[in-house]
């Protein structure tokens, strides 16, 4: 279950909205053949595993991340192939929270009389594809919240100047983060300030869709982010206060304009935003700011990783990363676990948990 783990996370980037799986099958004690999801539309784990083996697979152990399919999607069910392997047992890391598949797979292997145990490393298996059992059991995208600071907590100076606080390797580490999104977002007024082209330039990967939130569609036509549509497509959340006029006009440059619930003030409703691009097969967001949108997320309670690289650097007067949240008393704090402390050139990169979204009102960017 290892190995298949390991082989899982080689598909990482490629096989969303789908799961990461990999499959080990076992006979006399030898490993025959291997293999793992690669890419969204292509085989599944247990089939790529089935064409590596160079024998018979009676009798032998499929070792598995995760409950096999039973469903018609891009491919076949993989259950029915394993059953025609005759295998005589097959291993299961944690089951299926698809309702499609939930427990399916299990009761039809069992039903045809192979041996089938569930429950192998789960906590491992479960952790691989957290993204994928979000998206699954809520229907919203998974949402990791990303921003460099200084060491007292500032994005930026006062005059806005944020480039760059963090290193060149916290840099790469943001990039890489972008290869694994399905999506990112950020707000206008990062556009207006830095005009990011928010594509994957520092390592290998596949370019994001890219999200940002206008409520009034005061996006400049020369933006970056409106450019290149055929590398990296380009979705704007506005309100109904938007102008006809200017959505007419991104829309003919091949931009998608989304109108979102909005609050009082005429400001987004993060949460129908998360529900449309949830909507849009969109299983996984990169929040990369700026303040206004960091603290609404927060706000909301919308987000479920963080992400923070911490410059040895001083900023003094300047922007703040999390504005006001409305906590008054530190037992109502937001509360997070550590994942990983660790270096990146001279920053030190923070991965934190937060436990599951609380339902919460109020207004967004």
């Amino acid at each position: 279950m290892q190995r298949a783990l390991r082989l899982a996370r080689k598909g990482e980037g490629r096989v969303s909205p789908n799961p990461m799986v990999g499959a080990v099958i076992v006979r006399k004690g030898r490993i025959i053949g291997d293999g793992f999801h690669e890419r969204f539309g292509g085989d599944h784990a247990e089939i790529n595993a089935i064409k590596d083996a160079r024998e018979s697979l009676k009798g032998s152990t499929f070792y598995v991340t995760l409950e096999p399919c039973t469903h018609y999607g891009k491919t076949p069910p993989c259950v029915e192939r394993i059953i025609e392997a005759r295998p005589s047992r097959v291993v299961i890391g944690t089951e299926d929270p698809n309702p499609l598949v939930s427990g399916k797979g299990i009761r039809i292997l069992r039903q045809n009389g192979i041996l089938t145990e569930v429950g192998i490393l789960e906590e491992e298996c479960r952790s691989l594809n957290e993204k994928f059992f979000h998206y699954i059991v809520t229907k919203r995208p998974f949402v990791t919240l990303k921003f460099a600071q200084g060491i007292d907590g500032r994005i930026a100076t006062a005059e806005g100047h944020s480039q760059w606080i963090s290193s060149p390797p916290s840099l790469r580490l943001a990039h890489r983060e972008r290869a694994l999104h399905d999506a990112v977002l950020v707000g206008l007024g990062t556009v207006l300030k830095d005009d990011p082209r928010l594509t994957v330039r520092l390592v290998r990967g596949r370019n994001p869709i890219r999200v940002i939130v206008d409520a009034n569609l005061g996006i400049p036509p020369g933006a970056s982010v409106l450019k290149d549509q055929e590398k990296a497509r380009t979705v704007i959340v506005t309100t109904a206060r938007a102008g006809g006029r200017k959505r007419e006009r991104l829309e003919k440059m091949g931009i998608d304009v989304i109108t979102a619930s909005s609050y009082r003030r005429g400001l987004v409703d993060l949460k129908s935003l998360l529900d449309e691009l949830g909507s849009r097969d969109i299983s996984s967001l990169l929040v990369e700011g700026g303040a206004s949108i960091i603290t609404s997320f927060l706000r909301e309670r919308l987000v479920n990783r963080l992400l923070v690289a911490i410059a040895p650097k001083i900023i003094g007067k300047g922007i703040e990363a999390v504005g006001d949240l409305g906590i008054t008393k530190i037992d109502q704090a937001v509360r997070l676990s550590f994942r990983k402390v660790l270096r990146r050139g001279e920053d030190i990169i923070i991965e934190a948990a937060f436990p599951p979204p609380l339902s919460r009102q109020g207004p967004s960017s």
